[in-house]
């Protein structure tokens, strides 16, 4: 799938919404999402010729996108730098809902580590399915199901702990 100039912009405009999602969830910082998704449509320019269709691009972008979160974290060791329970309110506006459940799953969520965090995004943030999921972060599905399933132990547990009052 050849792409010209007027169709990749057309495929940034379609699908840079999904690439900036990805990266804003996971690394919750505005600028560090908007030069994610610029690096990973840049690398889609690089790499065109191997492209083959629209679902390849999708994709393919996934990847990229979790791939590149990922990397950056490590690069910048982008950590929480306060414990779990005492984290900083976000600056994101409030959404329907409990707001300190859901402020207090997004800390806990801060808290997993990266391949963890990245497999809840994209299952429960974007919704993928668990084989989009494999895909997207380039392992086994079964590896994927393992993953979430440590993942959500932690933060069943924590919230447990939370409940019951032991704030550990």
């Amino acid at each position: 799938m050849r792409l010209d100039s007027v169709q990749f912009d057309a495929a940034v405009r379609t699908h840079q919404d999904m690439v900036f999602s990805i990266a804003w969830h996971f690394l919750r910082d505005r600028h560090s999402a908007e030069d994610v998704a610029q690096e990973v449509f840049f690398e889609l320019h690089r790499h065109l010729d191997a492209i083959e269709s629209d679902a390849h691009m999708t994709n393919w972008l996934r990847r990229v996108a979790s791939r590149r979160c990922i990397d950056r974290t490590r690069r910048l060791r982008l950590r929480p730098r306060v414990g779990l329970e005492s984290a900083s309110e976000p600056s994101v506006p409030a959404q329907p809902g409990d707001p300190f459940l859901r402020d207090h799953l997004q800390r806990l969520l801060d808290g997993l580590p990266a391949r963890s965090r990245m497999a809840v995004i994209l299952r429960f943030q974007e919704d993928m399915e668990l084989t989009e999921v494999a895909s997207a972060m380039g392992i086994p599905v079964g590896s994927v199901k393992s993953t979430l399933h440590r993942a959500l132990r932690f933060l069943r547990e924590k919230l447990e702990r939370t409940a019951n009052g032991v704030v550990r």
